[in-house]
Formats: structure tokens, C-alpha cells, sequence
């Protein structure tokens, strides 16, 4: 564990006086909490943020991993309550690594974990509408009145209406009364898939998320297990960015 402000300005981004303006100013945030003590500590795997950017050292070698989320598992890098945290699977990597999004506790699949802010960027930022895939265990059937409710978009909140998805059903179990369904959407609003579903009367028992974009799950991995992206993957993710500024 070291001062906020130390490691700061050993990422380069300013000298341990103006570091501590900065945390002065409010401007700095660990996990997401905005920092008001000066002596505050930090650990490898926290992530920091100044101006709401997340603040990472240019001398760091890039790291890009793929993991297959358990479920009962947060998607964070410090749990207050004590939960097990993503960062638990990856007890080789030194580096400060962060999961890039977030998966529910309950939902196992998909993530992806890195120390490249652009790179986190690329996959979360709103306008970069990238889809994710997931695959919804439900009660009973399925109706083809349910799945293009759920095509066309449906109210979860006040005021907030989902975009058009698509929707599909991928298997249904008579022996279980069961289904899985097929979601592909690009908002990442919290529980948004199960209350897609419970909105349209679906029970969720279980959901997996299987892709982001065109990078699908790699099902050679046991759930807590993980791999790097291979070099051809963070070039094609970056290849859809640059398009996208284009």
C-alpha cells in the first residue's frame, strides 16, 4: 500500500505537490470514490482516476485478458463486504489490472480485464455501440410476442426505454419447462438483461454473457479460468475504434 499522491506522481502524471492539489481539488477518484484525505492508500490493483479519466503509467506494458467470470464473484477490484473480486483469478499478474465493465454477481461469462484506459474505453464508452451477447436460462416458453417485445425495446425504468435488440431462441428443455434465449444488446445499464426479461414475464434462473462485439467466449475456459487476447484481437478492437472516429 503506498500514498495516493506518491504513486500519482510516480506514473508520471505530476509531481507529488500538484498530485496533492489534485486530491485537494477533489479531482481524484479510487474505485470510483472521489478522495478527500490526503494520506489515503492505494494498492496495486486499485483503479485510479483524475478528471474522470483513468490514470495509467505510459512505461507499464500493456496487458489484455480474457477471463470466463464464475458467478457469486464480484466484478471489482475491492469488495467492502468481503466478496471473492475477479482479481482473485488472476493471482500472476502484477501489474494494476481492472475488469472493464461489470458482470452481476450472479452472472457468470465474458470479461474482459486490462491497465489500458483507451482500451476500456473503446468497450464501455455509450457511443461506441458495441454489442454484447448473452444467454438467458428462463422459465417456461418463450413467446414470439415476448422476443420481439424485447426487439423492439422495453421500459425497465422511468424514462429509460431500452434500444432495439436481438432476440432469439437459441433451446427449449420440455423435461425442465425451460429456455435459453439469445440477447444481444449495447447499453450496459445495471441488470438490464434480467429486467428485459422479467419485464416481458420471463423468470431469469441463470445468465451468461458470451461475447462483446465480435470477440466470443473462449469455452476452453473453465469458468475462473483465463487467457491473454491474442495480438490480432486488441488490433481488430482498435481498428473499430479508429473507424469509429473516422
Amino acid at each position: 500500500m503506498e500514498r495516493l499522491q506518491k504513486v500519482i506522481a510516480n506514473y508520471g502524471y505530476a509531481s507529488r505537490r500538484k498530485a496533492e492539489e489534485l486530491i485537494a481539488q477533489h479531482r481524484v477518484k479510487v474505485n470510483g470514490e472521489v478522495i478527500r484525505e490526503m494520506g489515503f492508500k492505494v494498492s496495486p490493483h486499485d483503479v485510479i482516476m483524475i478528471d474522470n479519466k483513468i490514470l495509467a503509467n505510459k512505461n507499464q506494458q500493456k496487458i489484455y485478458i480474457m477471463l470466463n467470470k464464475p458467478r457469486n464473484t464480484v466484478s471489482t477490484v475491492r469488495d467492502p463486504h468481503h466478496r471473492k473480486t475477479v482479481l482473485s483469478y488472476l493471482p500472476g499478474i502484477s501489474q494494476r489490472v481492472y475488469p472493464v465493465g461489470r458482470l452481476d454477481y450472479d452472472t457468470s461469462g465474458l470479461l474482459l480485464i486490462t491497465n489500458d484506459g483507451e482500451f476500456a474505453n473503446i468497450i464501455t464508452h455509450p457511443k461506441h455501440i458495441i454489442d454484447k451477447t448473452y444467454h438467458v436460462l428462463v422459465k417456461g416458453v418463450v413467446t414470439k410476442t415476448q422476443l420481439r417485445d424485447l426487439a423492439r425495446g422495453v421500459t425497465i425504468a422511468d424514462n429509460f426505454t431500452t434500444s432495439p435488440a436481438q432476440a432469439r431462441v437459441l433451446k427449449y428443455s420440455e423435461k425442465d419447462d425451460t429456455t435459453v434465449v439469445e440477447l444481444i444488446i449495447h447499453e450496459g445499464k445495471k441488470h438490464q438483461v434480467k429486467r428485459m426479461l422479467t419485464t416481458v414475464g420471463s423468470e431469469v434462473l441463470k445468465l451468461k454473457r458470451v461475447a462483446i462485439g465480435f470477440l466470443q467466449l473462449d469455452e476452453s475456459l473453465k469458468p475462473g479460468e483465463w487467457r491473454y487476447l491474442k495480438p490480432k484481437e486488441i488490433k481488430r478492437f482498435f481498428g473499430i475504434f479508429n473507424s469509429i472516429k473516422k
